[in-house]
Parts: C-alpha cells; structure tokens; sequence
C-alpha cells in the first residue's frame, strides 16, 4: 500500500518491477512427522534499501550469505518450533501456534454437579441455591409458589447463556419436587434482568429425556429480553466484589527506533457491584517487559498520536471509574460512566440503545466529554492542555447470525474534532471475533499533512479464555493493529458499551445458540 490508496507495482510500474525482480526459492525436506529440515535462497539486498529504516542501523554492508538454513521441530499438533541461521550471520528462534479458528485446543469439558448425599436432606431451596452455586452462578434466588418455580441467578462462568440455561434446567430437573408444572427462569448481570426464560416441567424432563431438540425446547419456551426488572425474591451468594487478571501484550510497530515495540504483562479488573446496575471499577496494569518508545514527535492535533507517552510506562491506571447501566421494560438500555474512562482520557461518557426485531438491528447514541490526563501523573490532568475532548454518535448495528456477521457504524463528531464514519464488519467463530474498520472523515482541521486525507483503518481479534483452557468462562483476549498511528477518527476506548452488554442475549442469537445448551457438550 502507498498513502491512502492501493498500488501494484507489478501492474502499475511493470518495468521497476522487472528491473528490481529477483528469483527467490526454498525446500523443506520432512525427514519424520515431527522434524523437517529447511534451505532457501534469498537474494534481498538490504544493503541497498535505503528507505528501509532499519538499513543504516544493520545492512551498511552487503550481508554474508544469501542461502538459510533451518531446523523445524513439531512436538505437538498444534505447536512449530523454528531454530534457523539467516543470511549467515544470524540465529533465530521462532515459536508457532496453529489451530482452527474457533476450535479449543483443549476439549471444553465442565463436569456435571453431583449431589452430595448428605445434601439431600436440606430444604428444596436450599438445594437448589447450592447446586446453581457450585455450578458457577451467583445473586441466586429461589422461589416456590404452589406450582411455580422461580429461579433467578447471574451467570458468572458461561460464554453461552444458552449453555447456562442448559446448566440450570439440569439441575431443576434433578432436584425440584415433581409438584412444580411452571419454571421461570431470569438471568441478571450485576441485578439487572438480561432475559427470562419460561418453560413447564414437562417440557424440561422430555428434553433431557431427548423427547425434544434444543430448538424444539427453545420454541415451546417463551423468552422475554424486554423485562428489565428481575422478580423479587430473597437473593443469596451475593458477589459484590469480582476481579479478573489475565495477561497482556499491546505492540506499537514500524516505528524509526525499532520495528518491534511492545509491552507484556497483566492487567486487572476490579469491581465493586454497589447496587443494581452501579458499579466502581478500577483497571491496574503492570507491564515488566516493555520497550516502547519512539522518535517521532506527537502531530500537532495529538488526541492519539501521544500514545508512546502513556504506553512506555511500567505501570498504568487505564480505568479509574463508577459506570451505572439502567435498562426499563421497553428493552431500552443506558449507560454513565464517570472517572478516568481510559489510559489517556478522563471525564464523562454516556450513551442509549435499543434493540429492533428481535435484536436484528440495534441503534443508539452516545457521548463522551473528557480531558487529557497527565501520562506522568496517574491521578492527575495535564497543565497544558486546557482543551475539553467531546464527541457524540450515532450508533448502528446490523446482525446477521445466519451468517454469524455484523455490521456497524457510527457517525458524528469524534475526537479530534472530525465529522464523519467508522464502518466495521466483524465475524464470530465460536467466541472468535474478526473484525476490520475504515473511517471516512472530514480531516480538512488537522493542522499537519499526515492527518489530513487519512482514513483510519485496522483489524481486531478477539479470543476467548474458554478456547484455551479446556473449560468455559466469560473471560477474553482482545488484540487490535492499525497501519498508521493517526488522530483521524479516534474515539475514547469504552468501558462496558451497550452493544457488547447486550451482546447475543436477543432473540434472534438466542435461537443461533440452541446447540450449546447441553450441560455434557464438549466443544
């Protein structure tokens, strides 16, 4: 790619490209299913591409050897490890890992609740509440009124909700008394009602007796998305505090002091659930391996090209923060967040959504006003830089799980000040998400030429834990590269936005999701 457009010199410039054109080639010879052995011929002078940045600092001279040669050891199905002398001055090492998009490395496997015996003898409530507990659910209420069943709980530990419905039906039918006709089941997230389940006894028994599909179950049932406040009843095994820590690695590429930049180690997320929908949220970051900096200067409208500033630090504060997330029987979402809303911004965030047909389309708007933070100072704003960041939105969703696509857009004002759009395609694999994004804004008020005419692009991918780890959870990776370190189309990086809150918990996902309502299920 050259600037904002695309170029093929083998097209475009046939005659440079035959003048610099070379053969290059290579053999691999798999002297066992475990051991290979590699030579290729590579005729790159690399001394003479002088607008390579790296060519000064390490290709003065022309290199040794233009043959490679390597050994690639394959301990596992899933694992490539590469020992190799390059350009006959160099050793090293690479370690691969490869796997279908999607597929666990390690089947998903979470055994089934067993019943202690001496369990038995308590109350049904009692029961019940200890089975959901143990099973991964928390905020548990149990209720019992003549024929009727009512179960209300937060699921802590299932990627799928319909996996957690799958859990909570199999111990229902184990454990609740045969007098029960009518179940009512209600997911919450932090006491807010995600969606209610109801469904008969029989309908429950006949699906475990396999009388029933998933679908044919799911169909019998009625859900309601719409219900925003969750039946009263006395709740146990609250879960006021919750923590995640999970490792991480951001990069910052390509940069004139060195291609490779990055920074790795772990970051928390810690939460105070304080009441219904309100939570306190602080995200501590420790990165012990961290080499990133950079010998370009911030352009001058920096809303983001101050990055290297705030990244280059060992410890970092991103979130420091009380989000309050609202949503009434309508199925209208809201969300404020108020606090240090991310590594470089500080200030308030807010925003409003609504699903459409079934969760088929989602609309919303939102806004951000913010000040720059200090990146030496983690509590602090910077002295000068007096300016107040604002943006507002509006926000658009197209769902389309028959093909497991999304499509979004938002438009409006965004950080630096430019009117236009950001359009992203994202496909889901299983808890994989792919997606890429292009921004098509009005950059004529950027002061310098690197800004203006720039359309913010990149891709991201998400993964979650549950893939890696051999049993489910909620938890995930998130990882995302852009070409080019612009302010063009930037926005602030959001906590907990509405249209990953609502997520798949809609109809029309929910009906996708059948298929992993088995407790057993390894996937």
């Amino acid at each position: 790619s050259q600037g904002e457009g695309f170029q093929i010199e083998l097209f475009q410039n046939p005659r440079s490209w035959a003048r610099d054109s070379q053969f290059f080639g290579g053999i691999q010879w798999a002297i066992s299913d475990h051991y290979a052995l590699m030579v290729e011929y590579n005729p790159i002078r690399y001394h003479k591409q002088t607008s390579d940045p790296a060519q000064a600092k390490y290709f003065q001279d022309p290199v040794p050897s233009q043959f490679n040669y390597g050994l690639r050891w394959k301990p596992f199905r899933f694992a490539e490890v590469d020992i190799s002398y390059q350009r006959g001055q160099e050793l090293g090492i690479n370690l691969s890992m490869n796997f279908d998009i999607g597929q666990p490395m390690i089947p998903i496997y979470d055994p089934p609740y067993r019943e202690k015996q001496e369990d038995k003898a308590a109350p049904i409530n009692k029961r019940l509440t200890m089975a959901l507990h143990r099973s991964g659910f928390s905020s548990i209420g149990i209720l019992i009124d003549r024929n009727d069943l009512w179960v209300r709980v937060q699921n802590d530990k299932y990627y799928y909700s319909t996996k957690a419905i799958g859990v909570i039906t199999k111990i229902i039918n184990e454990i609740a008394p045969r007098h029960i006709e009518n179940i009512h089941i209600t997911l919450t997230d932090n006491g807010i009602a995600v969606f209610e389940l109801e469904t008969t006894r029989f309908d429950i028994a006949e699906f475990y007796r396999d009388k029933l599909t998933a679908g044919q179950f799911l169909y019998l049932a009625r859900i309601d998305t719409a219900k925003g406040r969750p039946p009263d009843m006395p709740i146990e095994n609250k879960k006021p505090f919750d923590y995640m820590v999970k490792p991480s690695l951001q990069t910052f590429l390509n940069d004139p002091s060195g291609f490779f930049k990055y920074r790795l180690g772990a970051e928390a997320l810690v939460s105070w659930r304080a009441w219904k929908g309100g939570s306190f949220v602080a995200g501590p970051g420790v990165y012990p391996l961290n080499n990133i900096s950079t010998v370009n200067e911030p352009l001058l409208d920096n809303v983001r090209t101050d990055i290297v500033d705030y990244q280059k630090k060992k410890f970092s504060l991103p979130r420091l923060l009380f989000d309050q997330v609202y949503k009434t029987n309508n199925e209208i979402y809201s969300r404020f967040s108020a606090g240090y809303l991310e590594i470089e911004y500080g200030g308030l965030d807010g925003e409003i959504a609504k699903p459409l047909k079934n969760g088929r389309f989602v609309l919303g708007l939102s806004g951000t006003l913010a000040k720059k933070r200090d990146p030496d100072a983690v509590f602090a704003f910077k002295d000068d830089d007096k300016s107040a960041y604002y943006t507002s939105f509006v926000n658009a969703r197209l769902n389309v799980p028959e093909y497991e696509i999304s499509f979004d857009a938002k438009t409006g004002r965004f950080l630096g000040g430019d009117l236009g759009s950001r359009f992203s395609v994202s496909k889901f694999i299983n808890g994989v998400i792919l997606t890429a994004w292009y921004s098509v804004t009005d950059t004529s008020g950027f002061r310098d030429s690197y800004n203006r005419g720039y359309h913010d692009k990149g891709i991201a991918l998400v993964i979650p834990f549950r893939l890696l780890s051999g049993k489910d959870s909620k938890t995930t990776f998130n990882y995302a590269i852009s070409p080019w370190t612009r302010d063009v189309a930037q926005d602030i990086n959001h906590y907990n936005p509405l249209f990953d809150f609502i997520g798949r918990n809609t109809k029309i996902f929910l009906d996708r999701d059948r298929g992993m309502m088995y407790k057993q299920r390894i996937n």
